[in-house]
């Protein structure tokens, strides 16, 4: 007896799969084979760290996901002061468990885009940074977390870059 397939996926659905994995691949990529020390050093000017952006993309991808499943509910837990910390590794906490955190997270946010009505929309919470009564679509969540994660393995390639010289690309 063979084993049942998976249904084919629609050409959006894989497409948004296999954006996502690119630029999750780049931004992994960054951080291969460092120290927990390395991942954690501030390389330019900026605050940023590569085990931070590393937590925080995870960070942004959990909310999000969640966000297209259960709507403005899911920033209920969102203060200035949990998005702080998704930017620094806690005391015990490694660049391993981070990266762990990652995939878990991707694995997560790869079932919804295989699975999820990609038109279901929820309105945004209130907050500066959203029009107000602006809504989003699954779909439209899953285009920004392909820019959120693109947009810091960009972050990161520099911040690889000033580390050790090593590049993504190039």
């Amino acid at each position: 007896m063979t084993a049942p397939t998976a249904p084919a996926l629609d050409t959006e659905r894989a497409d948004l799969l296999e954006t996502l994995g690119t630029h999750r691949a780049f931004l992994r990529f960054t951080v291969r084979g460092l120290t927990d020390e390395q991942a954690t050093r501030r390389t330019t000017v900026s605050a940023l760290t590569l085990a931070g952006l590393v937590k925080h993309v995870a960070a942004t991808e959990a909310t999000w996901a969640d966000f297209a499943v259960r709507g403005p509910a899911a920033f209920a837990d969102t203060t200035p002061e949990v998005w702080a910390q998704e930017w620094v590794l806690e005391p015990g906490e490694t660049l391993a468990d981070v990266l762990a955190r990652y995939e878990q997270v991707a694995a997560r946010t790869d079932e919804l885009v295989r699975t999820i009505d990609l038109d279901r929309t929820h309105p945004l919470p209130e907050a500066p940074w959203f029009t107000p009564g602006a809504t989003r679509s699954a779909r439209r969540v899953f285009l920004h977390l392909v820019a959120e994660t693109a947009q810091h393995a960009g972050h990161a390639d520099i911040l690889r870059e000033s580390l050790d010289g090593q590049k993504t690309m190039g």
